[in-house]
């Protein structure tokens, strides 16, 4: 469990080149062309909330195994909003997360709030199954492709009506940001380990730029934190095993909102 990410985008390219195969391009931008799809932005949805917390659909882990095998997307992420999440997170790496584009469908086609495909994206052709699955979002994740790679995609997603979560690790990945990045998100979660830190947050702050909108994710399961995490400058908290493992997502939800207050 040494690099548990070189396994998962090896087997990404492997994944994406065969859905290119079943679906081609052309396909889908011409779906794409032909519909009208709602947005929601997930930077509005985060200035305008009192508490920030991303909720995330998440049925397992590649450290943990299965979370909650059993979980409805469409169940768990209307819970989610009616207990006050600010946006929704969905996982749709199958092999590794045990989730799907179907999960991703369910979720935009049942709330009213903004929708995060959260992926390992690496190719272009993945913005296009966000945007016409119904996401308002995507995650890039720095430590997964090239700065080059970053910039094209975060491009391409803006004029797909994207928000855009741009993901890092360490301080050597803050060289990927630009002025295009008005998100940027910290992953307290070592993506070679899995080991969580939540003080990474704390520690990469002063290396972000203060006119971003500053996104902390993973590790988070105490309410205090989130309130420490508020003052030290994030406006995103992206929580999701937390609230998974229990049999009632959404109520989890709602007791640890109510920690967290206004």
């Amino acid at each position: 469990m040494q690099d548990i990410l070189s396994e998962i985008i090896a087997h990404k390219k492997i994944e994406v080149a065969r859905q290119k195969e079943e679906t081609p391009f052309s396909v889908l931008e011409k779906r794409i062309s032909e519909e009208t799809i709602p947005f929601h932005s997930l930077k509005s949805a985060l200035e305008q909330s009192s508490t920030g917390v991303i909720a995330e659909y998440k049925r397992r882990s590649p450290s943990k195994g299965w979370i909650n095998q059993t979980a409805d997307a469409e169940i768990v992420t209307k819970a989610y909003e009616t207990a006050g999440a600010a946006a929704l997170s969905v996982l749709t790496d199958e092999a590794f997360f045990g989730g799907t584009l179907a999960d991703l469908q369910k979720a935009t086609q049942t709330v009213h709030i903004p929708v995060m495909r959260k992926e390992f994206i690496m190719d272009e052709y993945q913005l296009f199954e966000a945007k016409l699955a119904g996401a308002s979002a995507v995650l890039l994740i720095a430590a997964a492709i090239t700065k080059e790679e970053s910039r094209q995609f975060t491009k391409l997603a803006h004029q797909l009506q994207l928000d855009v979560l741009l993901e890092l690790h360490d301080e050597r990945e803050t060289e990927y940001i630009t002025p295009l990045n008005r998100l940027i998100g910290i992953n307290n979660r070592n993506l070679g380990s899995f080991v969580t830190d939540v003080q990474k947050s704390f520690r990469m702050i002063e290396l972000l730029p203060q006119e971003a909108l500053l996104i902390s994710e993973s590790g988070i399961s105490d309410p205090r934190v989130v309130r420490e995490l508020r003052d030290a400058g994030y406006r995103g908290f992206l929580i999701g095993e937390n609230f998974m493992k229990s049999e009632d997502p959404g109520e989890s939800l709602r007791q640890f909102l109510r920690g967290v207050g206004s």
